[in-house]
């Protein structure tokens, strides 16, 4: 097996752990593998506590840079739960506008209650886009893995037409996002690209390589060419390059397109757009939910475990 090979298979091991909510328990319950796993964490995260989040947004903000925040968390199991994390998400509406950040909100929709009932949803979600909007502020649907796509896009296809400032996350890599993309670019919110980070079965997805690059970079070009708003979700560098030269082909509005990168993953890649002149924003989560982020931001680059073991032992 040669080192390509390897890299992938560490990829693929890691997105599984990832997924092992009986891992996932293991390690919040276990105080001492918590505190050396959050070592490695705070690469990669804006903290534990929305206060620190802010901070860090604060920092980036004077730098230039637009940010998202999020607060981590999926698969809420009860009512109760979906409900504090619905508040939570209204607490960073009110501390973004009263810090007076340059912020988007992000979330999962099994967090505030889709895995519940999808009317306990609409419920939660709707609060959310209404406090934010009320300050001007965007809020992003993240994805999440293929057991609830349809339902998140169905959720949003509901909540935009009652919220304008409602956007949703399509992966690159799932072949139904190909119809998926003929309909959400029908709508007026911002469709924010990636390429897609969970373990799913190859029948339903491509795999990382040429094809996929060049299957983003055909959404980008349709995103751009007809100036629907959009991010370009990425640390691939020739994309970027080539987001570039659409953009220079294209001339969407500048409020229409952004380059968005993860906190902690090639920010001087992001910083070099940026005084190149282009929109850009860096995407923050917080919050104790953090091991899933973190195997799937190792799994994006599996060396990266070494520089983890050294953040855990430093």
């Amino acid at each position: 097996m040669n080192e390509h090979e390897l890299l992938i298979l560490g990829s693929e091991v890691l997105k599984r752990i990832a997924l092992n909510e009986e891992a996932k328990a293991y390690v919040l319950k276990n105080e001492a593998l918590y505190e050396l796993l959050k070592k490695a964490a705070n690469r990669y995260i804006g903290g534990t506590s929305l206060s620190e989040a802010i901070d860090k947004v604060k920092n980036e903000n004077e730098k230039g840079l637009k940010c998202s925040i999020e607060f981590m968390g999926e698969n809420t199991r009860n009512e109760k739960e979906a409900i504090e994390a619905t508040s939570e998400f209204l607490r960073i509406s009110k501390s973004i506008k009263d810090n007076l950040l340059n912020s988007t909100i992000s979330l999962d929709l099994s967090h505030i209650g889709l895995v519940i009932s999808k009317d306990l949803c609409w419920k939660n979600l709707s609060a959310i886009c209404t406090s934010a909007e009320k300050y001007g502020i965007e809020v992003i649907i993240s994805a999440e893995g293929i057991e609830r796509t349809g339902e998140v896009i169905e959720t949003y296809k509901w909540a935009v037409k009652k919220h304008n400032n409602l956007s949703i996350t399509l992966q690159a890599y799932l072949h139904r996002t190909q119809d998926d993309f003929k309909d959400l670019i029908k709508e007026q919110g911002r469709i924010r690209m990636v390429k897609g980070a969970f373990d799913v079965p190859s029948e339903v997805s491509l795999s990382r390589g040429e094809e996929l690059d060049e299957r983003y970079l055909g959404y980008v070009e349709q995103l751009l060419s007809s100036n629907h708003k959009c991010s370009i979700a990425t640390h691939h560098e020739t994309i970027q390059h080539e987001s570039k030269k659409m953009i220079e082909l294209h001339k969407p509005d500048r409020e229409t397109f952004e380059f968005e990168s993860l906190y902690g993953i090639q920010t001087a890649q992001l910083m070099a757009l940026k005084n190149e002149g282009y929109p850009t924003k860096l995407y923050f989560v917080y919050g104790k939910e953090w091991y899933l982020y973190l195997c799937n931001r190792i799994a994006e680059y599996p060396l990266n475990i070494f520089r983890a073991l050294n953040d855990s032992v430093s």
